[in-house]
Formats: structure tokens, C-alpha cells, sequence
């Protein structure tokens, strides 16, 4: 279950961050202002709608992390010689690479990791949900 002041405290973060008010934020991720105003009071808890809204609006945001706090943000960057590796979110990898004679940064995108699947979640529009097993 989430903790709904200590999701709200990393929302604030979130908001703050980018340096948006309240309402500019509802805009942002396409949600009415009372609903942001009702979850930072505390009066109302985050929907798993909301909560993708805000996922798909601020790439920079982890799941975990807004959710229970676990992760990190904003995304961490690794830096390796001359390759800067950013931390990876659910789905992708990104990669992004100096060229050792202009300086030009070359970005490479993959999702092709020979990881082993263990659930895959699939959520409908009517608020339902399909949960698989590996």
C-alpha cells in the first residue's frame, strides 16, 4: 500500500523540480488542478491513472520511487570513460557516446536485453487489469 504523505512529499519534489505550480503541472500531465490540489492535501489518493500521467509527462521519474520512494531522482547518469550511461527505467536503456576526435554525442536506444521475463501486467481502459506469470 502507498504512503499517501510520503507520496505527496515526492510529488512536491517532482513539482518543484521542474519548477511548475500545481496547476501548471495538472496541465502538464493532463489532469483537472483540483485533482493535484485533493492528493497534495492528502483528501484524495493518487490514481494509477495519475500516477502513469505523471510517469509518461516526466521521463525522468521512476516508478518506484514515486510510488514507495525506492529508486532514485532525477535519473541518475553513469559516467564511464567516454560513455554516459543513464540509469534504466522499465522499458529501455539509453546510451549516449562521445566521438573521440569532435566531441559530436551519438544517442543508441535499445530495448533487445536477454532478460528473463517475470510478470507482465496488462491494464484496460475500464480500470481492469490482466496479470501474467512467468
Amino acid at each position: 500500500m502507498i504512503n499517501n504523505d510520503a507520496f505527496t512529499k515526492r510529488l512536491k519534489k517532482v513539482i518543484d523540480y521542474y519548477g511548475e505550480s500545481a496547476s501548471s503541472f495538472a496541465e502538464k500531465i493532463g489532469v483537472q488542478r483540483s485533482s493535484i490540489s485533493h492528493i497534495l492535501s492528502g483528501r484524495n489518493k493518487p490514481s494509477l491513472e495519475f500516477v502513469l500521467k505523471v510517469l509518461s509527462s516526466f521521463p525522468e521519474v521512476e516508478l518506484y520511487w514515486l510510488l514507495n520512494g525506492k529508486g532514485n531522482f532525477p535519473l541518475e547518469q553513469k559516467i564511464e570513460g567516454n560513455v554516459k550511461i543513464e540509469t534504466e527505467n522499465l522499458f529501455s536503456k539509453s546510451v549516449s557516446e562521445k566521438s573521440p576526435t569532435d566531441g559530436t554525442i551519438i544517442k543508441n536506444t535499445t530495448s533487445n536485453f536477454k532478460k528473463e521475463i517475470d510478470r507482465i501486467v496488462i491494464f484496460y481502459k475500464d480500470g481492469s487489469f490482466s496479470n501474467f506469470e512467468n
